[in-house]
């Protein structure tokens, strides 16, 4: 965990879910135990269900504490995936370059997630991970990706869980949107929850 700052108020620390999803093998676990951990590993046992990482930090003097959902990537286990998407602030969709069937399945997984998350949004926060560029055998044209992403307004990264290159700036970006939205959201309750309706007007008093 990363200590908090002089800066930072502690009692207004914001809580936000993430959740990372993708085709099995493209490096979900080791994207996230790079970047919460520092560290990376050769083999990682498939993720059954869902496991669940923490990351404290800073984004705009605002103390975030990250609650970061990694998934199983097995068609088998999608349905069991897809419980685990209520109440998430954030979306991670990860792909690996080197497999052109983990990109062309971004579409059924980000169209599944938009399904189930309620409220459903289109421009919910979201980003893209391209995964393993440390690897020569490139499937996935960086620009074949940009393109898929410029298209549905969502940010692409670049990214290598081994080399740490990019993980952090993608996770950051994805925490940056997401208290956004979790501002706007808190701004629209509380302004819904104040406005008066024709009746709750004071009555004059006669006299």
């Amino acid at each position: 965990l990363v200590p908090q700052g002089p800066s930072m108020d502690a009692s207004k620390k914001v809580d936000l879910k993430i959740i990372i999803i993708g085709s099995l093998g493209v490096g979900k676990t080791s994207l996230l135990h790079q970047y919460v951990h520092k560290t990376f590993y050769e083999d990682y046992r498939t993720t059954l269900g869902a496991s669940i990482l923490t990351k404290v930090l800073a984004v705009d003097n605002t103390p975030l504490k990250l609650q970061i959902w990694d998934t199983g990537g097995q068609e088998r286990f999608r349905s069991m995936v897809s419980t685990f998407y209520k109440g998430s602030d954030g979306c991670m969709l990860a792909f690996d370059v080197t497999d052109r069937e983990s990109f062309e399945s971004l579409d059924n997984w980000r169209d599944d997630f938009l399904e189930k998350v309620i409220p459903r949004e289109q421009d919910f926060p979201m980003v893209v991970l391209g995964n393993k560029i440390d690897i020569s055998d490139r499937q996935v044209p960086k620009e074949t990706a940009s393109a898929w992403c410029k298209e549905k307004d969502i940010p692409y990264f670049e990214v290598s869980a081994k080399n740490n290159i990019n993980v952090a700036e993608a996770f950051e970006t994805l925490a940056k949107q997401a208290l956004i939205m979790h501002k706007e959201f808190l701004e629209s309750y509380l302004t819904d929850s104040i406005k008066l309706t024709p009746n709750d007007k004071p009555k004059k008093s006669c006299c």
